[in-house]
């Protein structure tokens, strides 16, 4: 039994949870792919995974061999890449995972762009305002919208975004238009659930740093659903510049306090090593850092 192609078998039956489709994706034959992950069974004396009639998954050693599995593999993978001129060109599937919002309005139009200059990449792209565990969720790179990026990944700044205070005149009209932070005690709030101050907006102006307890009408974990909201009248939202340009632009929204926002919130490219790191996620950082996003 050759170890490492038993181990890419092992994580193949895990990430697509199951035996068919393993053998299906490494082109295989089902028994082929039983056979290899009973081989490393028997190797390591330990049950790798639970099977049903349903479903596959891993047994808890089953897991944390797995995450062992993805990292040794992407270190074999990186190594192999960086000897000869082929370690030049960027191939091979690039898994990427972004925020939503950020994602549609940022990532999604530079896609094309990246994919003309680098054919032989495939881009395997999710996007979800959850934070995922990269070497679990085998993941090359994502993109961290925050202050301060784990300090366990690599991070690579790509800018930042200034945080803003709109709401729509309609609403404006209707309610009176803020003319202190303190007056958004008194306005509906629209708030991002997963915003680690919750309902006291932090707020830097003119008078320094105050911290505004606002009653949260609308809370919601997605910044689109909330801009759509306040465009439709339902109160003050407190989101990143990048979610609101054309809102602001078409006069859909209207900033309040202009002149006091939240902290600038930096945009960053994350991977997990910088050992070897394979030309398809160089690349990607790189385009994404020319592309000024």
């Amino acid at each position: 039994m050759d170890t490492l192609d038993a181990m890419r078998v092992f994580v193949a039956v895990v990430e697509r949870n199951g035996f068919s489709a393993a053998a299906q994706a490494l082109d295989m034959s089902t028994a082929g792919v039983t056979r290899q992950v009973a081989a490393l069974e028997k190797r390591l004396s330990t049950r790798l995974l639970h099977r049903t009639t349903r479903r596959v998954s891993p047994t808890s050693a089953g897991a944390a061999y797995y995450a062992q599995c993805v990292r040794l593999l992407a270190e074999f993978d990186a190594l192999e890449a960086s000897i000869g001129a082929q370690a030049l060109e960027p191939s091979g599937m690039l898994r990427i995972n972004a925020p939503v919002s950020w994602g549609i309005a940022r990532l999604g139009p530079l896609l094309a762009g990246y994919r003309e200059r680098f054919p032989q990449v495939e881009l395997d792209l999710a996007l979800s305002d959850r934070l995922v565990d990269m070497v679990e969720e085998g993941y090359d790179v994502a993109i961290r919208i925050t202050r301060e990026p784990s300090p366990t990944l690599i991070a690579r700044r790509l800018g930042q975004s200034r945080i803003s205070l709109c709401a729509a005149p309609a609403y404006l009209a209707a309610h009176g238009t803020p003319q202190a932070p303190e007056d958004l005690q008194t306005h509906a709030c629209l708030g991002y659930s997963y915003w680690a101050a919750g309902d006291h907006w932090p707020l830097q102006g003119p008078g320094g740093e105050v911290k505004v307890a606002v009653t949260t009408l609308l809370r919601a974990n997605n910044g689109d659903v909330l801009r759509e909201a306040a465009i439709g009248g339902m109160g003050v939202i407190l989101q990143p510049d990048f979610l609101l340009h054309e809102a602001l632009a078409d006069g859909r929204l209207v900033r309040i306090l202009p002149e006091w926002e939240a902290a600038p919130i930096g945009i960053f490219a994350v991977y997990t090593s910088r050992s070897h790191l394979a030309p398809k996620v160089r690349s990607f950082i790189d385009y994404l850092v020319e592309t000024g996003v």
